[in-house]
């Protein structure tokens, strides 16, 4: 059966597992991990996306996200995109990369983020990639190596992870490590790496009889699965197309869609690409790169038009 739309809600925790198409490796070397790494942290910084825990492995990679300000497949869109082309371009390759659907589950954070983060820094070694705790400790490419100390780096908060193992550092670090150790003979856990009430309950093959809500994107108990469901269907209500905008704001302003695009120097069409800007930012979700694209600006201009275009509706009467 198809899955469904991706379900994208802000402050939510996301299990994102990306896997080479037809199973071939996407990062040959430790150069790609690194490449890999240094876009994707450059990207959670600018669109405000914590991570939890990460794992690299030879055809596919864990992420362990919590969603900011901007959408997490626009954050994907970007780090898959940007690593296609290097790599295909790097190894003298043409072609998709990745598989068309990479997994993105939204998981309940009270009962699977320590978890998360122990399958996902476990991976190396399920995947034979190191041979024990004490190799995956200098393992640059898990993020096992950057909770502890031993691989720091601006984009990956450490503190914050820990503290949900202790309160202070040391405590939290030895908690932390024992609780990996007691992880490594539990092998691979099929009920972390799907969605869905029944999956994450342990039932591979048996339903309980009871009824459950139940989503294959969803990682949790049956009142989250509905929390979730409800926040989504409330935010896509929200959302306003950008057509129904642009039409809405050529009326109001008397402007062409040319103009908007053109960016001629008469105010009326300043004031109309500003209105614009800020509507398409705050009421149909669009990222400040998709706005500047659409109006042929720089991100930084568009960051000043939304910001006068909030004043500009201040000042109208809405209709």
């Amino acid at each position: 059966m198809p899955r469904g739309p991706r379900l994208d809600i802000p402050g939510v925790l996301y299990h994102i597992i990306g896997r080479g198409i037809e199973r071939c490796e996407t990062f040959k070397d430790d150069n790609d991990k690194d490449a890999f790494l240094s876009r994707l942290g450059d990207i959670l910084q600018e669109t405000s996306t914590f991570i939890y825990a990460f794992a690299l492995i030879p055809n596919h990679f864990h992420l362990l996200l919590l969603r900011g300000g901007v959408p997490v497949s626009k954050v994907m869109q970007r780090l898959l995109t940007g690593y296609a082309i290097y790599f295909n371009r790097r190894h003298q390759r043409v072609g998709h990369l990745f598989q068309n659907r990479y997994k993105a589950i939204i998981c309940e954070q009270d009962t699977y983020l320590l978890e998360l983060i122990r399958y996902i820094h476990l991976n190396p070694i399920r995947a034979g990639l190191v041979e024990s705790m004490s190799t995956l400790m200098r393992d640059p490419h898990s993020g096992h190596a950057y909770l502890i100390g031993n691989k720091k780096a601006v984009w990956y908060n450490p503190d914050i992870v820990l503290s949900h193992f202790g309160a202070t550092e040391k405590e939290a670090k030895r908690k932390y490590l024992e609780f990996m150790s007691d992880g490594v003979s539990r092998g691979r856990r099929a009920d972390l790496t799907g969605g869905g009430l029944k999956r994450s309950l342990g039932y591979p093959k048996e339903y309980p009889k009871e009824r459950f809500t139940y989503d294959e994107r969803i990682l949790g108990g049956s009142g989250f699965v509905e929390a979730i469901l409800g926040a989504y269907e409330e935010v896509s209500r929200g959302k306003v197309d950008f057509n129904a905008l642009l039409l809405s704001t050529c009326s109001r302003f008397g402007v062409t869609e040319d103009e908007l695009r053109g960016g001629a120097r008469v105010k009326k069409v300043a004031d109309a690409r500003a209105y614009l800007a800020y509507k398409a930012s705050r009421e149909a979700g669009m990222a400040g790169s998709e706005i500047a694209r659409w109006l042929g600006a720089t991100r930084s201009a568009v960051s000043k038009m939304i910001r006068r275009g909030e004043r500009l509706r201040e000042s109208i009467q809405e209709e």
